[in-house]
């Protein structure tokens, strides 16, 4: 990655060395932008939870420099260190003697606000990420759901407003649909506070989801590769980075692939005010099958099938409700999914409600394989001929 311009968390040579000489991370750099999420990606004992722990000083380095905002914290008060710094578990560590709403103004109580103002906190915090204070806020944590308990780990991380948040495998203890259902409420919740996070994962489809930036570590702790997802997906920096991620990085390119309108089909279009017989005339002159409907602004209305267009009145009395469609700024995952969740033979990308384009299977396989190639060769997607170029790899 190119670097950073006054990043908020910096690695600067961090090495860790435990007692009999055991080497867990090895003069580590590392650059996280102010609003950055990074994610800390490798096998297991490769050293990318103590470099989490070391940011807070959970662990102490053995030497090298962690700058926060500037400030070099390595030899100050860990303490205060950590109450600027928010930290989520995989465990969650709830209290089990507190309720909900405690457990949340745990630090606030430590930074001396008075009771109504933690409170207060707590509420809005609660409310923030999903939970009805006055339903939750008088629970306990074993009176809640294990992706509820994780929704409380990461407002109490959150009560004091830190600059920075630090997570360990905070989705890792729940069941994969609920687990898939709080990494996308995390998102919208980080678009929302642009907090600067490292989350360690060790799971390379949780790490290129989640991250705008994707760390791989490889075991001595190094770091094998530090990119954007698409970047480790499409050009890995060597042979460990391209087997840890897999043979099927092609097909996890797919979640960190935004539709281009140039992977867009334009396709067969008929107004709500046309009549069925200008409509069948339209369609005949295609060769189409169907039509996607519009109003007089180019809104998606629906969709038609020739055979739907006997008889008289206009189009806008026989179109069909539209399932499958996405948003202009979805991934080719999130495309791919609705094609199938639907059994649609094309999906509808609009621009809040104005239809773009569709695209096909054929256009979606098109659109991956020209992102693909287009990472591994290092030019532009656009610059890529289908016609020309090898096989998916």
């Amino acid at each position: 990655m190119d670097r950073i311009e006054d990043p908020m968390i910096v690695l600067d040579r961090v090495s860790k060395t435990y007692p009999g000489g055991k080497l867990a991370v090895d003069a580590l750099d590392l650059e996280v932008a102010e609003g950055a999420l990074v994610t800390l990606v490798g096998p297991s004992g490769c050293g990318k939870s103590t470099t989490l722990k070391m940011v807070n000083r959970l662990i102490e380095p053995t030497s090298g420099r962690i700058l926060l905002d500037g400030d070099d914290v390595t030899s100050g008060d860990p303490v205060k260190l950590r109450r600027r710094i928010g930290y989520v578990i995989q465990q969650v560590g709830l209290f089990p003697h507190q309720d909900v709403r405690s457990n949340v103004s745990t630090v606030p109580d430590l930074l001396g606000w008075n009771r109504k103002q933690a409170t207060a906190r707590a509420d809005d915090l609660l409310e923030l990420v999903g939970l009805d204070p006055g339903e939750f806020g008088g629970r306990y944590p074993h009176q809640l759901s294990g992706g509820q308990r994780q929704r409380v780990g990461v407002a109490r991380a959150l009560a004091a407003d830190p600059p920075v948040l630090l997570m360990d495998e905070p989705f890792g203890a729940v069941d994969p649909v609920v687990r898939a259902r709080l990494q996308d409420q995390f998102l919208e919740l980080q678009s929302e506070l642009r907090k600067t996070v490292l989350l360690v994962t060790h799971d390379i489809e949780e790490a290129v989801k989640l991250g705008d930036a994707v760390a791989v570590f490889a075991q001595g702790g190094r770091i094998a590769q530090y990119d954007t997802p698409a970047a480790v997906l499409g050009a890995p920096a060597d042979d460990f980075v391209a087997e840890f991620v897999g043979a099927e990085r092609g097909l996890r390119r797919l979640a960190v692939t935004e539709i281009d309108d140039s992977d867009l089909l334009r396709a067969p279009m008929v107004r709500t005010s046309d009549t069925l017989a200008e409509a069948r005339v339209l369609l005949d002159s295609e060769g189409a099958r169907w039509a996607v409907v519009l109003d007089g602004d180019d809104n998606l209305r629906g969709w038609v099938a020739t055979e739907s267009l006997e008889g008289a009145g206009v189009v806008g009395d026989r179109a069909r409700r539209m399932e499958a469609y996405v948003s202009r700024d979805a991934a080719l995952k999130d495309a791919l999914a609705t094609m199938l969740r639907h059994d649609a033979g094309w999906v509808a990308v609009l621009d809040g409600d104005r239809l773009v384009g569709v695209l096909t299977p054929d256009s979606l396989h098109g659109a991956l394989r020209r992102s693909v190639i287009a990472a591994d060769e290092g030019v532009e997607v656009a610059d890529i001929d289908l016609e020309a170029a090898g096989p998916l790899h």
